[in-house]
């Protein structure tokens, strides 16, 4: 009989656990559909330029360099380090739960009686030596020890995915500072040349008015040109300074000259694969890192509705007491104590239900952050092929306006030799050319950025 009521108590109290226990996480329905990439060249299959190492995208040997340098000395690198390890140790902490705690204790203890006292007449004092150690363990009847070690987990998962953001933000980084660096560059040849020529232009200027053929107001403004070109030249030089400098601090090393190639050198020949929308969930570290953030969040939600039911422990104690020292590590002073107790919160202020009413709201933030990083992700992929398809064909549209007005600048000088176009024309022309070669190497370099971006913003670079 007294078999069948434990059987029924425990049919019952199991009962009770089905219903209660913590829930498992699921991923809520965010999907991530083909057109929130917003472009028509939609992915075909699962292939993503994302899954290829940085070595295989970036294959200048210079720029290897700095990426590995950068990967290893970087101070935001190292701050992702450390608190991967911070994370790390409340995973420990998670695992530990299960078990129980045991606590040891040694005391000595004196006292003095009163002479009044319930003790007059018996003794004076008394002296207390006791060594006892404690257990205490907490059954995980609803999953709370289940639910934070969880929690645990996915705080750690979320500071390595957060590294590797990290990473992949700083492969792009530097790439992409470097590409500048080769813009800046191409550009300042550019204008050192364009100086050349019109250094040459205006003692050809000078010649001409010195033979009676020119006058002093074309030598002003080929003078004018000529200082217009040195002061493009100067921004251009300040320029390439600062982003030495800001190259210098991505790598985690002291301000320095970079050492680099050439923007015509740069090459990146493999296919600009977006991949199927879905592998940012799996791509991404932003991404991963804020779902781990929602994991947690939701497993935290475990663990406070788990406080609204009763807590099962077990305490238990033992070991030596005496009233006299030589006598206390003796067989007659062992002693020790088993006790199981129920708890069941009934008030307390409130405090639990605002804690769980705390946590659903962190839930609910988590949530929507996991949804704005896929809205952010599938925004920046946009942009990123977008700008990628306007820099290719600006390319071709800036190789023939370059061509164009080279070709002009050629004819109003042949003209202007023959008396046939003015200092202006040929000036002019001379302007525009110079400008068109400038933007020519922007929109070079503007497509390269753009390529950096969009394997940045399909996850790529942490592998």
């Amino acid at each position: 009989m007294k078999f069948i009521k434990i059987s029924l108590v425990s049919l019952v109290f199991l009962t009770l656990q089905s219903c209660f226990v913590a829930k498992d996480y699921s991923r809520p329905q965010v999907v991530v559909e083909s057109e929130r990439f917003r472009t028509d060249q939609l992915p075909q299959d699962s292939l993503s330029m994302a899954t290829v190492s940085w070595k295989e995208i970036f294959t200048d040997p210079i720029l290897q360099d700095y990426i590995e340098e950068g990967l290893n000395n970087n101070m935001d690198i190292r701050i992702a380090l450390q608190q991967i390890a911070i994370a790390e140790a409340y995973v420990k902490q998670g695992k530990a739960g299960y078990f129980p705690t045991l606590n040891l204790n040694a005391s000595a203890a004196h006292q003095q009686f009163s002479d009044n006292g319930q003790f007059a007449g018996q003794a004076s004092s008394a002296n207390q030596f006791e060594v006892a150690g404690g257990l205490s363990w907490e059954a995980d009847i609803w999953g709370k020890i289940r639910s934070t070690k969880r929690a645990s987990d996915a705080t750690y998962l979320q500071s390595v995915a957060a590294h590797q953001a990290v990473k992949s933000r700083l492969v792009a980084n530097i790439a992409a500072t470097y590409f500048q660096l080769l813009g800046i560059d191409e550009q300042i040849r550019v204008t050192e040349e364009t100086i050349r020529t019109r250094t040459e232009g205006l003692e050809t200027t000078i010649a001409l008015k010195d033979a009676g053929i020119g006058n002093e107001a074309g030598v002003k403004q080929t003078e004018a040109q000529l200082y217009t070109a040195k002061a493009i030249l100067i921004d251009l030089k300040k320029q390439s300074r600062l982003v030495e400098n800001t190259l210098s601090i991505l790598l985690g090393s002291a301000l320095q000259q970079i050492k680099r190639g050439t923007l015509d050198a740069q090459s990146i020949d493999i296919p600009l694969e977006t991949g199927i929308p879905t592998q940012l969930l799996s791509n991404r570290p932003d991404v991963i890192a804020a779902e781990y953030s929602l994991i947690n969040a939701f497993e935290l939600t475990n663990v406070a509705r788990s406080s609204f039911y009763p807590s099962l422990t077990l305490n238990a104690s033992g070991g030596l007491q005496s009233l006299e020292l030589d006598k206390l590590f003796n067989v007659n002073s062992l002693f020790a104590s088993v006790m199981g107790g129920l708890t069941q919160p009934i008030f307390n202020s409130r405090k639990i239900k605002t804690q769980y009413e705390v946590s659903q709201a962190r839930q609910e933030q988590a949530l929507l952050n996991f949804k704005y990083a896929l809205l952010i992700a599938g925004k920046e992929v946009s942009d990123a092929m977008y700008s990628i398809e306007a820099a290719t064909e600006k390319i071709t549209v800036k190789e023939s306006e370059n061509d164009a007005y080279n070709l002009a600048t050629d004819y109003s000088e042949e003209l202007l030799d023959n008396g046939l176009a003015t200092y202006l024309e040929v000036l002019t022309s001379q302007e525009r050319a110079l400008n068109s070669s400038l933007d020519l190497v922007a929109a070079k370099n503007n497509r390269l950025q753009a390529i950096v971006d969009l394997y940045e913003a399909l996850g790529g670079g942490w592998r």
